[in-house]
């Protein structure tokens, strides 16, 4: 079964002008679907859409067959999905496992538990549960942030950007983690304006132009179309992937 079906999905900001136009979209178990396009393109805005933080103006949204309520983020979390912003992701004066414990706020039971479950997860939580959340690199808390949206179990995760700002090696670290949460059974769905990159880690791409889709087709199959490389990911010598080295050595960030 699919684990998030979007049909149809139109809509934007209040009183504005509509922004995603009629986007259809499965994503499934396992999927690490990655939406590409030029800047304006919607990419944000219709993860938005999907999350319950913006209301569409048509289109159903449903998780593992069940629609959601529109707009409505709170009932989206509680379905099984979990959304995580490009910026203010985590609460930065709080520690490690505060931040963890806000992430698991709607749980009844088994706080503890699924701490413990996100530590095994990113070992790198677990050696630095008393600081502060403002003082880790960025790619550290892109970790705590996924490490939040995981805390409750979610069958589907959406990603804003989690590369946004990150030097090459940080970025590099925080795809293989996300390819890792897709290979354990997540329905990943994944914004990445790093398009070339993150198209070598997914399994699939969107791409959207002026709010429609243009293109839905494996990640492997986009990357290696001139017309797509050309159009929206901008001129990159074959064979420099994700895991080439680079000479910025000290300046990398590593997660």
């Amino acid at each position: 079964m699919t684990d998030l079906t979007v049909r149809s999905i139109r809509g934007g900001y209040p009183n504005a002008e509509e922004i995603v136009k009629g986007i259809d979209l499965d994503v499934r178990a396992g999927d690490l679907t990655v939406i590409i396009g030029p800047n304006g393109a919607g990419k944000s805005t219709f993860l938005k859409l999907v999350a319950g933080l913006l209301k569409p103006t048509s289109g159903e949204i449903s998780l593992q067959g069940k629609a959601l309520q529109p707009g409505n983020a709170q009932a989206a979390c509680r379905s099984g999905m979990s959304f995580v912003p490009q910026e203010r992701n985590v609460f930065a004066s709080l520690t490690i496992r505060e931040n963890l414990e806000m992430g698991g706020y709607l749980l009844r039971k088994g706080l503890k538990d699924r701490i413990d479950e996100q530590l095994s997860r990113f070992p790198l939580l677990k050696t630095k549960l008393r600081d502060k959340a403002g003082n880790l690199s960025g790619g550290q808390r892109q970790v705590l942030a996924m490490g939040v949206a995981l805390m409750t179990s979610p069958s589907v995760l959406l990603l804003d950007e989690p590369t946004a700002g990150l030097s090459p090696a940080a970025a590099d670290e925080v795809f293989e983690l996300v390819r890792s949460l897709a290979k354990s059974g997540i329905a990943v769905l994944m914004v990445e304006q790093n398009a070339l990159l993150a198209l070598e880690y997914g399994t699939k791409g969107l791409a959207l132009v002026a709010g429609r889709k243009a293109r839905e087709e494996t990640a492997s199959s986009l990357l290696a179309d001139d017309e797509v490389r050309h159009l929206f990911l901008g001129r990159r010598e074959h064979g420099q992937g994700a895991k080439q080295k680079t000479e910025q050595g000290d300046r990398h960030e590593q997660v």
